[in-house]
């Protein structure tokens, strides 16, 4: 990076911290939040523990194992890795949206050599952290593409589309491919773990992903099912991970998808139709850099997700069947540079996490209402090795500090199993915001409890990243039990001021090598951090009244205990 983009990159990030931290000093929005702790509406659903990225090299780097351990504590639930480039041909070496694993090459005599190294050390760093795969069977090998050349992308120069987005020259070949590397797993890793797998096919394959027509995606499916469940027969397997079905064109191939798997004809065992064990698509958002701000699109995101949801409740086949949102992100491109597009500046801030817990709990509304089961919401966000500290791709962490969005994550962690009835008198619908996005100012709420416990999860947002007063937010707590009389509470935030490891490194001065005391205390500044003491308090009439302020752009967790 230049030294004269550079400082315009940081002067505008600067002047955007500078404009959220006069928010503080701009007075206060007076709401009004109730939780009946007494009233349990039923089970908290977690579908939030999903995660993504394009460059499986970067899973098993010291930098990616180190955030593969963050996750898999992240939540009570299991944490899920989808990896994509796990089948292309390359020597190992990552970089943005590439990735390598040489898993097949032919001999002389175009024999199939297939080689694992590379794979287990993928698979190795997700069951050494305790995390899950989502086995995403893609891209096409070298030796099988009928693309062209060049065979691998340059990206951010040119197309990402090359030679790896092409159907097989032999579609047996293919299914070997994946018939061997599903038996080969599962001879390393053993049934008890493989069984909590997920399995997919491909990605994309709606647009340039994949460079054939969508029979030619229906024949890879069959052959890629029929190849891991001969290996695996309790195999979970899903797709087609099509863009999202806002758009008319990923909303055909989706239909006709379904269409295929519930009343085709299978390409690779002759009969009607073919597994789903669960559904995949991707919304996306859309931020835009206005007027010296960012603005979120979640309305974008959200009209996707419930264009989705519509057409799996249209299939009485499919309308059981889990959704996964496989990449549900703000925007397109996690490696896209804030150099060349500023809106994506978001990532290094809080508004990422408090945006990510917004748009997934208003997801989850929406799919109730099509009565559809939505299991995960895959952010397409881990770390990149080999950039600059606090760049702006889109990821968790950077050079193993670890960002306000991961704390976010980590907040919602920390939330019970059992939801308690939560209002707010500046709550928003789910309905609104896929009609008009978030224009004004509101505040979300999201109560649950474990034994002993209360946990409230305060989520103050706007499209618009700019000054807006906090939120000042009287929170009653009725109906707690008669053991609780005495009980001690403490706030977890996520803001300017809290939990942010970017804010620490401006006010550092940036630096790009940072001391070893530096790294230390960025470290720090990257855990989910508590503010100030445990206060304890006297519950009278089994209530309990407090008052929490949270910025604009800002979460604050309230945990009542006793």
């Amino acid at each position: 990076m230049g030294l004269k983009l550079r400082r315009r990159f940081m002067g505008s990030l600067c002047g955007a911290l500078a404009l959220a931290l006069s928010a503080h000093a701009q007075g206060t929005m007076s709401v009004a939040v109730r939780v009946a702790v007494d009233k349990p509406v039923g089970m908290l659903t977690r579908p939030w523990t999903y995660f993504g990225y394009d460059e499986p090299n970067y899973t098993y780097s010291p930098d990616g194992q180190k955030l593969l351990h963050e996750l898999a504590k992240l939540s009570p639930v299991p944490v899920y890795l989808r990896a994509h480039n796990l089948l292309t041909s390359g020597d190992g070496t990552g970089s943005l949206k590439w990735g390598s694993t040489n898993v097949y090459t032919e001999d002389a005599h175009g024999n199939p050599v297939y080689d694992w190294k590379i794979v287990d050390r993928i698979f190795d760093a997700y069951r050494d952290a305790g995390v899950r795969p989502i086995v995403e069977l893609g891209f096409m090998p070298e030796a099988l593409t009928t693309g062209p050349a060049p065979y691998r992308h340059d990206f951010p120069h040119g197309s990402i589309f090359t030679g790896w987005s092409y159907p097989p020259k032999d579609y047996a070949k293919w299914g070997e491919l994946i018939h061997q590397l599903a038996k080969h797993l599962r001879a390393r890793y053993g049934d008890a773990y493989v069984k909590t797998w997920l399995w997919e096919v491909w990605n994309e394959p709606d647009i340039p992903y994949w460079h054939g027509t969508a029979e030619e995606f229906f024949r890879l499916y069959d052959v890629s099912a029929e190849a891991v469940l001969r290996a695996i027969p309790y195999a979970q397997i899903g797709g087609p991970d099509t863009t999202g079905p806002a758009s008319p064109k990923a909303e055909e191939f989706l239909t006709q998808f379904l269409e295929h798997c519930a009343h085709g004809k299978n390409y690779a065992t002759g009969t009607t139709g073919a597994p789903l064990d669960f559904i995949t698509f991707h919304p996306k958002g859309k931020a835009q850099w206005l007027d010296g701000h960012v603005r979120m699109g979640m309305a974008e995101q959200l009209q996707a997700a419930d264009t989705g949801f519509k057409i799996v409740a249209s299939f009485p086949e499919w309308r059981h069947v889990p959704i996964i949102l496989d990449e549900n992100d703000p925007e397109p491109c996690a490696g896209c540079s804030p150099l060349t597009h500023p809106e994506d500046n978001y990532r290094n801030s809080p508004i990422y996490a408090v945006y990510s817990a917004l748009d997934i709990k208003k997801a989850t509304a929406l799919a109730a209402r099509r009565g559809v089961t939505l299991k995960g919401t895959v952010s397409w966000a881990f770390q990149f090795d080999n950039q600059p500290y606090f760049v702006g791709l889109r990821d968790l962490a950077t050079n193993g500090i670890d960002k306000p969005v991961l704390n976010g994550f980590r907040a919602l962690g920390l939330l019970g199993d059992t939801q308690l009835e939560a209002t707010s008198s500046a709550r928003i619908s789910a309905e609104a915001i896929e009609t008009h996005g978030v224009p004004q100012p509101v505040v979300s709420v999201t109560a649950a409890r474990k034994p002993h416990e209360v946990e409230v999860l305060l989520l103050h947002y706007r499209d618009d990243d700019v000054t807006t007063p906090a939120a000042q937010v009287a929170l009653s707590l009725t109906g707690l039990p008669a053991a609780a009389q005495h009980v001690r509470v403490e706030t977890y935030r996520v803001d300017t001021t809290h939990s942010d490891a970017y804010t620490a490194w401006l006010k550092m001065g940036s630096p790009q090598q940072p001391t070893p005391a530096q790294y230390r205390e960025l470290e720090a500044a990257g855990q989910l951090q508590r503010d100030g003491t445990a206060q304890h308090r006297d519950v009278h009439g089994n209530a309990l009244h407090l008052d929490v302020q949270v910025p604009i752009e800002g979460l604050a967790l309230v945990r009542v205990a006793w």
